[in-house]
């Protein structure tokens, strides 16, 4: 249970978040337990977590503010391990380092810090730009549809998700349905589908009836392109005997004459 000034100052914070919320952040104390806090983090536009929402937590001692909160993120997001206490400055892992003019402001505001950076640090993990963007795309569906916590301290923020949800699947449908489309258009042009065979050699196909096969056609069309060359030698081939032939009877008259 919370002490009174623990009490206090929770309720003041939470009353300073709802009138001047920092950018990015929303957060708000579970109903029944003043010391479990709740926070959304939208992603910068920015960053890899542009359009992801990313739900977690922040427990405080029963003294806050003397001592820090533990700090956990629950929607996967790729920069933290899910469920797990982050080691921050401002988290338990250091209570040294606290400082009790520090607020859940501060806090979250350090945290958004801290997750668009790449410093790593216990409970951190490491992951490509594109895979945070797909954690970012994954993560309003994951909120509304696996984290229980999120639909019970956030019931406002679920209606609008279902909204961008439908949005966001209606944009994957019309993406699939102009790509098939696009492969469809391809696939009639038996020019441009040609163009993709690759060509092989005859070492390279492993069937021996099949090699057979390639042989015996690869033969067929050198014979025919043998036959085709010849016709098309032999008309320049008789022009030639025929003015040779010529010669040979002129000359011939010039010596009986």
């Amino acid at each position: 249970m919370a002490t009174k000034q623990a009490f206090k100052r929770l309720t003041k914070e939470y009353k300073t978040l709802t009138e001047t919320p920092p950018p990015y952040i929303l957060a708000r104390p579970n109903e029944d337990n003043i010391l479990e806090w709740h926070y959304i983090i939208t992603g910068p536009p920015d960053s890899p977590y542009s359009e992801g929402q990313y739900h977690g937590t922040l427990t405080f001692p029963t003294d806050y503010p003397y001592k820090p909160p533990a700090i956990r993120m629950i929607t996967p997001n790729g920069r933290f391990k899910e469920n797990t206490r982050l080691c921050l400055s401002m988290s338990d892992y250091h209570p040294d380092l606290w400082n009790p003019s520090w607020s859940v402001s501060t806090i979250l505001t350090g945290l958004l810090s801290f997750m668009t950076g790449d410093e790593a640090t216990t409970g951190s993990i490491v992951t490509t730009d594109s895979q945070k963007r797909q954690f970012a795309m994954n993560s309003v569906a994951f909120n509304n549809r696996q984290n229980t916590r999120f639909l019970m301290v956030f019931p406002d923020v679920v209606q609008k998700n279902w909204s961008e949800i439908k949005r966001r699947e209606e944009e994957i449908l019309k993406e699939k349905e102009n790509g098939n489309n696009k492969n469809a258009k391809h696939s009639n042009d038996p020019i441009l589908e040609a163009s993709k065979e690759k060509v092989i050699t005859l070492e390279e196909i492993m069937d021996p009836e099949d090699r057979i096969r390639a042989e015996q056609a690869l033969a067929a069309l050198q014979e025919e392109q043998k036959n085709k060359q010849l016709h098309k030698d032999t008309p320049h081939s008789s022009s030639i005997y025929y003015i040779v032939f010529a010669i040979f009877v002129f000359l011939l008259g010039l010596f009986m004459k």
